[in-house]
């Protein structure tokens, strides 16, 4: 059985190299940034695509969190890993409520106004610090708030839609 990108979610990515013993850098996406440590297997992805790698120790450093891989113990050598995805498969994710996403499952909808207009697609998403923010491209660039019964107003994951009140200016 074959596996495709969909089987894999990401959750972070390697940043640039700290300290000489081949600790790198983790730009974390879960929602705590030390919550990343948490899951396990990680999977870079490379050519061939996404390949196990081996954590040999994790922490949280300052206010973000830094990790060193098994056999990558110089930073000429961990440097290689920089800028490479993070993910776990999809079957490692906790199970949701009703009605609650993960980023992953947003990206990609196509977005349709409460007039029937296509806004376009969700590109990315940001947290800010009131709510997080649908990042969507069409013929113009959206950044639309994630205020679900406000502002989302239905999500259909099958169809790949998301239905809002927002007005085209």
């Amino acid at each position: 059985m074959s596996e495709s990108n969909d089987d894999y979610v990401v959750i972070g990515k390697i940043g640039s190299t700290y300290g000489i013993k081949g600790w790198l850098k983790i730009l974390s996406y879960t929602e705590n940034v030390v919550n990343i440590l948490n899951y396990g297997p990680w999977y870079i992805q490379e050519n061939t695509g996404w390949q196990a790698i081996e954590v040999q120790d994790g922490k949280e450093h300052g206010k973000g969190v830094i990790a060193k891989f098994a056999g990558f113990d110089v930073p000429e050598k961990a440097r290689i890993l920089s800028g490479k995805p993070i993910a776990v498969r999809q079957s490692q994710m906790p199970k949701l409520a009703k009605n609650e996403y993960y980023w992953n499952d947003l990206k990609g909808l196509t977005v349709i106004n409460q007039h029937g207009q296509t806004l376009g697609q969700i590109i990315y998403l940001l947290a800010t610090g009131a709510n997080d923010v649908l990042v969507v491209k069409g013929a113009k660039e959206h950044a639309i708030p994630y205020l679900p019964g406000q502002v989302v107003k239905s999500i259909d994951l099958d169809k790949s839609e998301m239905h809002v009140d927002w007005d085209v200016i």
